[in-house]
């Protein structure tokens, strides 16, 4: 009983944030141990951005009751879009992108600047986290892309995390 009390995060922006961001820093370390199966029993493989959502939804799903995938943004210059992930009683939304061949860092960039500029008119979003997984470090300048976005973009709070950092 004790353990289902306190295994849930609490539902404060600030919290789940932290854990969030522990999530996403340690995604490389899942995605790397699933590869490795005992017997060499079939696995999920991480090869797009829908194999990323898939896993971060499941490993959100251990610590928040309430995560709700796909939900809508306002329209933004008459184009409405679908967030990956609204944890709703905690007011955060996370984004998940995965580099390849056509998505390098450029194009990550603009992207999650055009995302950030959806989320600040949703009513259920005090904070962003945008996810970047870059396993064959197609972004040039990780450090540079988290530094940059990072930060209050009028009333939003903005994270950005790039897993694994390869410069």
């Amino acid at each position: 009983a004790r353990v289902e009390q306190t295994w849930q995060a609490p539902r404060n922006t600030d919290a789940a944030i932290a854990l969030v961001r522990m999530i996403c820093e340690r995604f490389t370390i899942v995605a790397n141990t699933l590869v490795h199966r005992h017997d060499h029993r079939p696995t999920i493989t991480i090869t797009d951005e829908y194999d990323v959502q898939d896993l971060l939804g499941a490993l959100l799903k251990l610590h928040f009751c309430d995560v709700r995938p796909e939900e809508w943004t306002p329209s933004y210059a008459g184009n409405a879009s679908r967030m990956d992930f609204l944890l709703k009683p905690e007011h955060v939304v996370i984004e998940a992108k995965m580099t390849r061949k056509s998505l390098g860092q450029k194009e990550v960039v603009s992207q999650l600047a055009e995302d950030i500029i959806r989320y600040q008119a949703h009513q259920d979003c005090k904070a962003l986290i945008c996810f970047v997984y870059d396993p064959d470090g197609k972004c040039t300048q990780p450090t540079a892309l988290e530094n940059d976005l990072t930060g209050t973009h009028g009333p939003l709070r903005v994270i950005v995390i790039v897993r694994p950092k390869h410069r």
